[in-house]
Order: structure tokens, then sequence, then C-alpha cells
């Protein structure tokens, strides 16, 4: 099982458990019905809202996405406060060895320059050297040759990897989080998992995840790909495109459909391309370090074996799940690279002058390094919630969400905003660190799923219980009564929803007269708890608005994209405020601190509308100079690159 499913807890479900009947419709298929869109599209719809059902029917009635962190912070009038405090991760020894010494070999091939051979890929001996010391093993248990690393522990250590080489924490990430391993140790039986997860933990296979094709990516129900069972063996026909890792000889979980219904397979691939399977090869910017290919299968036979068969669900629940651990190490990863990005600009900074005086002692570069800070903080601060979350055994959906949002927005931010523009006209230039990752940065916006398209998925798992418990009723009465328009001043649409509406005007009722909770975070620094309280309390607020919206657009809220994105980016942005503020409080380094409440500052006039103060120009401008005069933790012994084409000054 995955880190945040083990088989010996009680907290998972069983596997026997009934699932939700196929042919039920979904409250989304329901709805988009109603609001007048084509069978087709609801259907779509109502396929991925099922296996979204699927998943959540793996985990235990506690650690589902409405009891979660995120949704109880909204909806839950008992704030849970807990849930916001994550404990660190306790590692054993030979554990701690595999990660330490993986560390040692990336950055000894860095120091000599081998780590990328003549086509600037990653070389098959630093992957081979790396399986030596089990990198590749770390989230696969012991009984398969693994370190049974706690997420939590791989989540941070991919940060540290990444600031060395961010293409190896990436890779780790593909193999371990998104590749074969996780589905094969969730849902693999046990003959799977000893047939492949030893080679998997040796590094002897790595492998990858082909998902997306040229016509499906963020509608998954677009899939064409199709494994025809023939005797013992599934026939495949179909093209994968953009998949990491994809090369020949290397293992994949494929993505398909078996009679029509998603499903994955377990594939092999051949050392050498045939009539039967051929690598489609294109000019791809970003993971130029890495393999990303497509794939081409005709005829193209798997044993049926091969096939892995969840107890719930289908396909889409497989891939489903994978999702959230790589959200989070994108996250991780990011947080790295804007390590790497921080101690390249200071040694510039301290270079280059202007106006007889280095640009270290300007406002805006100072300002630059402390917001750079904060962005740091944030997406340590997430990698540590969201990873804890999972290995406590939530289903973490929602959080891992933010996780990966923001910590693909704020490398963007930082790549463009402070990096490239603390450099100038030096950014590209052939060699700059800036010039050369471009593509880097800003790619992971797009991966693990584009960022609005998953705010979007945030908001439909944060009013979905709330839509199915008031408002599937009420649409249900609707169908029932064949009104197309609902509105509530005439007379007999009021009586034909007499009854749906008693349960939404009750809770309506309950929000007029129950206090709000007022929440404490007892050990946090006087700041960050008034940060703290700050989100709490508006995340409280939010669920009026939010039911609200609902109300006001009705059916037609699937098409208000706008009004969605804006929703949640607002209720996003007040769960990283609260995840940072609480993290970071209970960090020993001041910096930490001072980095945490600008992050938290800028959250808050984002959200009120509200101008910077000559105070908070004070505090990120002195944060900036201190980390500049004396370093700053989060990234001792990161080498800067050498400076570009310096000059006498």
């Amino acid at each position: 099982m995955s880190t945040q499913l083990r088989e010996s807890e009680a907290k998972v479900q069983p596997f026997g458990s009934e699932p939700p009947a196929a042919e039920a419709q979904s409250f989304a298929e329901t709805a988009l019905k109603l609001g007048g869109k084509s069978e087709d599209e609801a259907r779509r719809t109502g396929t991925l809202d099922r296996a979204d059902d699927q998943v959540e029917a793996m985990f235990a009635a506690r650690y589902q996405t409405s009891s979660s962190p995120a949704h109880r912070a909204v909806w839950d009038h008992e704030f849970p406060a807990d849930l916001f405090a994550p404990e660190p991760p306790a590692v054993s020894p030979e554990c701690q060895k595999a990660m330490d010494d993986s560390l040692a070999v990336a950055r000894r091939h860095r120091d000599a320059g081998t780590l990328f051979g003549p086509d600037g890929k990653i070389t098959e001996d630093v992957l081979a050297e790396l399986g030596t010391v089990g990198y590749w093993g770390l989230l696969i248990d012991r009984q398969y040759g693994g370190q049974g690393a706690p997420f939590s522990a791989f989540a941070r250590f991919l940060t540290r990897m990444a600031a060395i080489e961010p293409t190896l924490g990436g890779l780790a990430s593909v193999h371990g989080c998104i590749g074969a391993v996780d589905p094969v140790r969730t849902f693999g039986s046990t003959e799977q998992k000893e047939q492949y997860l030893p080679p998997l933990a040796s590094g002897k296979k790595l492998s990858g995840f082909a998902l997306t094709e040229p016509g499906a990516g963020s509608d998954l129900t677009a899939l064409r790909t199709t494994a025809t069972l023939d005797g013992d063996h599934y026939v495949v026909n179909g093209e994968k495109l953009f998949i990491t890792n994809a090369v020949p000889g290397r293992t994949i979980g494929l993505v398909c459909l078996i009679e029509k219904k998603p499903a994955v397979l377990i594939v092999d691939l051949p050392d050498h391309e045939d009539e039967h399977f051929q690598v489609n090869r294109y000019g791809l910017l970003a993971l130029r370090h890495l393999h990303n290919n497509g794939l081409k299968f005709r005829n193209f036979r798997v044993p049926r074996e091969n096939l892995l068969r969840p107890a719930q669900g289908d396909g889409l629940t497989i891939a489903y799940h994978g999702l959230n651990l790589g959200r989070v190490s994108l996250c991780a990863t990011a947080a790295g690279a804007m390590r790497v990005m921080m101690a390249n600009m200071i040694p510039w900074a301290k270079f280059r002058r202007t106006y007889g005086e280095a640009i270290v002692q300007r406002e805006l570069v100072q300002r630059r390094i402390g917001r750079l800070a904060g962005l740091i903080a944030g997406c340590d601060a997430l990698v540590a919630w969201c990873s804890w979350l999972l290995d406590q055994g939530f289903r973490g959906e929602m959080e891992c969400i933010i996780a990966k949002i923001f910590g693909s927005e704020a490398q963007k931010e930082a790549a463009i905003e402070f990096f490239m523009k603390t450099h100038g006209g030096r950014s590209f230039l052939r060699g700059h660190p800036f010039g050369e990752n471009v593509h880097e940065y800003l790619a992971p916006c797009i991966y693990e799923g584009e960022g609005e398209m998953l705010g979007m998925a945030f908001f439909k798992s944060l009013i979905k219980e709330h839509g199915k418990s008031y408002f599937e009723p009420i649409g249900k009465a609707l169908a029932a009564s064949g009104i197309k328009k609902p509105n509530p001043m005439n007379p007999a649409h009021a009586w034909a929803l007499r009854s749906a509406l008693v349960p939404y005007a009750e809770w309506r009722m309950r929000e007029a007269v129950t206090p709000r909770s007022h929440p404490s975070f007892p050990g946090l620094p006087p700041r960050l708890e008034a940060h703290a309280r700050f989100a709490a309390d508006g995340l409280q607020r939010s669920r009026l608005e939010i039911s609200g919206a609902m109300v006001k657009h009705q059916l037609k809220l699937a098409d208000r994209q706008c009004r969605m994105a804006e929703l949640s980016q607002r209720v996003q942005d007040l769960l990283v405020i609260l995840a940072t503020s609480t993290w970071a409080g209970r960090q020993s380094s001041d910096l930490v601190h001072d980095a945490a409440d600008i992050l938290c500052q800028d959250l808050t006039r984002k959200l009120t509308g509200k101008r910077p103060t000559d105070a908070y120009y004070r505090a990120v401008t002195k944060l900036g100079e201190r980390i500049a005069e004396g370093g700053f933790e989060a990234s001792t012994g990161i080498e800067p690159d050498p400076i570009l084409m310096p000059y006498s000054q």
C-alpha cells in the first residue's frame, strides 16, 4: 500500500465495502443535465465524478475529503486547529543513510560535471549509482527491497535534492509517486508486487505513467488507447503523449480502455523499437535533462496478469491516487529551485553596482530577496503540512492541490520577478541559470494539472458535500416538477420546492444563530498568531459567501468558471496563510518567522485590497538585508554559479 494507505491500519476502508452504484448519477452530472448541458458533457463529467467517489471510498470516513482540514476549516463550526500542526517525521537510520548517500552521489557528479551526457540527459551511470545507494526505493517497503520512507521525509528530502539538481528530484517523483511504483504498491496483487517492486526499488527498472494522449489531457474521458483481450494477452493500440521517463526498457503504468472502461496495465517496454512499439521523439523545451516522449502501440501484446485490479473503481481511480503525492513533490522541488535562485541572486547583487553602490543596498533588490524568502517558507510549510496529512491517512486531495498551485506559481514569480529582473540582461546569456532553466521554472504551472483547472477542482471538492446535502434535493424536485427556471417568488414554484427547501432553510437558520468559533494557536509568536487567526476567521466567514454563490448561480454555476476560480483562490490563499503561520511559528529561526510574516502580509493584502504600509516596506527590506548579510538557513550549502561576464568596477 502507499504511505497513506497501509493494509495493516484500521483507518483504511476494506476494499470489499460497497462501491457507489455504477449507474447512479453524480451530483455534478445531475446539475449539468438540469442546467441544459448535453448528455455527452454530463456523462463525461459523471464519469470523472464517480472515479473521484471511488478513490474517496478507499479511505475511512474520518480521512475523506469532507473530513479534511481544508474542508472542515470552511464548513465546520468547530475549527480543526490541531490539523494544521504537522509533526516532523521519524526516519530510520537506514533510510536516512540512503538519503544522505543519494545527496552525496548527486553532489559529487554535479561538481565533477558528469551528471549529464552528450545528449544533455542524466547519464545511465548516475541513475545506476543512485540505485546502489537506495534512491529509487525510498518509497518502497523494505520487504520488497526499498527503504520504506515516510512520505513526509521523502518530500522534504526532495527539496534538498532539487537544490543540487532539480531534474533528479523530479525524476524521483515521477518514478515513485506518479510512475509505476505507487500504482503497484497501492493496487497490485501480492504476485505483482513481488514481480515489479524489487527491480523498481533497485533502479534496475525506472518507471513512468502513460496517461496523457494527443486528445486527452484535462479531459480524461477522451482516452482512445484500447486493450483487447486475446487469449492470455491484451492487445494494445493507441498513442500516448508527453510521457516523462518513457524510453525503451523502462516500466510504465499504461492507462487504456478495456471493454470501454479505463484500466491500467503495468508494461515493461521493449528494449528496442519494432513494428508494434515506437517512441515519438519531439523537441520539448521543458524537462530537457529527462526523456519525455510519445509512445505508439500497434497490436502490442501485454500479459493479462499485468492488469491492475482495484477492488473499487477503475483505471481513473488508480490515476487519481498517485497525483496527490506528485503535487506535493512538485511543491518540494520548487522550494529547492527557489533556494538555488536565492543563492545566485545574492552574489550578483553584491557585485553589480549602479551609481557607485552595490544593488544589494537598494530597497527594490532587498524587497525581492525578502519576498523570495517568504515564498520558500510557504512552500516548506505546505510540504510539511500536506505530506504529514498523507502519512496520517488523509486523502489530502484539496490540500495537495493547494501545494501544487502555490508551489508552481511561487516558482514562476520567483523566476521572473526576482531572479530574472535582478540579473537583468545577463539572465539571457548562454549558461545563465535563468536562461538555461526558464522552461523548467514555468512548466510546473502545467504539470499535475494546470493551475486554474485544479483551482476549479478544488472548489468542486469544497462544495460537493454541501451541494449533495442541500442543493441536490432541490434539483431533483425541479426535475420532477418540470421547472426549468425556478423563481422562489412564484407561488407554484415555492409550493413544488417546499420540502426540498426545508433542509437549506434550517442550515441558514443555524448559521444565523450559531457563533463562529475562535480557535487558539498557542505557542506561536504574536504576529504569526495574528495571521493564523485572520485566516481562520476568513475561512469561517467564507462558507456563507460560497453557499450564496451556489444559490445565486444555481444550476449554471458550472459555467461560471471565473467566479469559481476567484472564490477558490481566496480560500486557497487563506489556507496558505494558516499553514505557513502555524508551521513557521514552530521553527526556531527568527528569519523563518520573518519570511513567513512577509508572505502572510502579502497574501492578506491580496485578499483585503489594502496598500502596503511603510512598516511593511521596512520589514521586507530589512529581511532582505539580513539574508544578504548573513545568509538564509534555508539556502545554506548551495554553491552559486560563477558570475557571467564580470567586469572591472
